[in-house]
């Protein structure tokens, strides 16, 4: 079978291969992938800042259909609408793991990038990493579950933004414009900042709930959210960019005692003033991947119809143009990029 293959280490190094078709053993489910979600992680492993295990399929985004289950399979059967968790090999013993914080284990291997992933037309996972889409999810939304999951850690999870806080979201990409609608869902008031070139993600911002937009290089942002805050700054900054910039600005512009959190990934090493943090007592936090509990929220979320993803979907390529998409998200162009694969 076709898959997009992570075939060496190195800058590059990733193409088109044929790949044996997997089957399910003990406790395993095959499933063929509908549609495949490229991530900042994959461009990240194209240019070697992500460790992998070549040769890899690469892709953890997925939704697709069981088509075989192994040997003690209870809970998923063939022809269920399904998508997965990432980490499919953890310890399972350490504090990480027993608190359902698989991403953090040590020992973690994951599906796209430690064992073959979803850049195919079949995959094979742990039965325990299985999870069903509500009827209400079609395929291409359901692609997107583990960048959801991911904000649904994030803002719910981690963040903890209550009814009636100001939340800035810097940065209108994919996991920007869902973390404005976790934010939206549980009850804050949005401001979702980017840059002139982002004019239509903002556009879909406000589509999805935003409730005010703001451009970095024309606004004030410090002054609107002390004018929305009477004279504070922001209660809550989700930093969705991944970019320097952003995090300065929203250390500059959340008021005292707020709550900070990193949710983009930097690709490398910045200064930060360190003191601003000190002196206003924020509550900084990182938010790595899902947890269990951000991944049982989501579903529910899902089926609540509180979240759209098909509109985050900016562009379905085949498998075989792989690096049509890869380009597009170095270029900034588009948003949540799909590959569908082939026979």
């Amino acid at each position: 079978m076709k898959a997009v293959v992570k075939y060496a280490p190195g800058v590059g190094n990733v193409g088109i291969r044929e790949m044996p078709e997997p089957s399910p053993g003990q406790g395993e489910v095959k499933v063929e992938v509908k549609y495949g979600g490229i991530c900042g992680t994959d461009i990240h492993i194209y240019h070697d800042h992500y460790k992998t295990n070549p040769p890899v399929t690469l892709g953890h985004e997925w939704a697709g259909r069981v088509i075989e289950v192994g040997p003690g399979v209870e809970t998923v059967k063939v022809g269920d609408r399904v998508t997965g968790i990432p980490p499919v090999y953890t310890c399972g013993k350490c504090r990480y793991c027993l608190e359902g914080h698989l991403m953090l284990c040590d020992q973690r291997v994951s599906f796209g990038s430690g064992v073959n992933g979803a850049f195919a037309k079949y995959g094979v996972l742990p039965e325990k990493n299985i999870r069903h889409l509500p009827d209400n999810v079609s395929y291409k939304g359901g692609a997107l579950s583990e960048p959801l999951a991911c904000c649904v850690k994030a803002a719910s999870l981690m963040t903890g933004i209550m009814a009636g806080d100001v939340v800035l979201v810097t940065g209108p990409g994919p996991i920007g414009l869902l973390a404005v609608q976790v934010a939206k869902a549980e009850g804050g008031y949005v401001v979702l900042a980017g840059t002139s070139v982002d004019a239509e993600r903002m556009e879909i911002g406000t589509e999805l709930g935003a409730d005010l937009t703001l451009n970095v290089e024309k606004d004030d942002v410090k002054s609107v959210l002390k004018d929305l805050t009477h004279g504070y700054g922001a209660d809550v900054v989700l930093e969705c960019a991944g970019v320097a910039a952003a995090t300065r600005l929203g250390i500059d512009v959340i008021r005292k005692e707020g709550k900070f959190t990193q949710v983009g990934l930097h690709d490398h090493p910045f200064e930060l003033d360190f003191l601003k943090i000190l002196t206003k007592e924020l509550k900084v936090t990182g938010s790595f991947g899902a947890s269990l509990e951000a991944w049982d929220r989501t579903m529910i979320l899902f089926a609540q119809g509180k979240v759209r993803t098909e509109p985050v979907i900016s562009d379905v390529f085949p498998l075989s143009d792989w690096e049509k998409g890869f380009d597009k998200i170095n270029n900034r162009q588009g948003l949540k990029i799909l590959l569908e694969p082939e026979d």
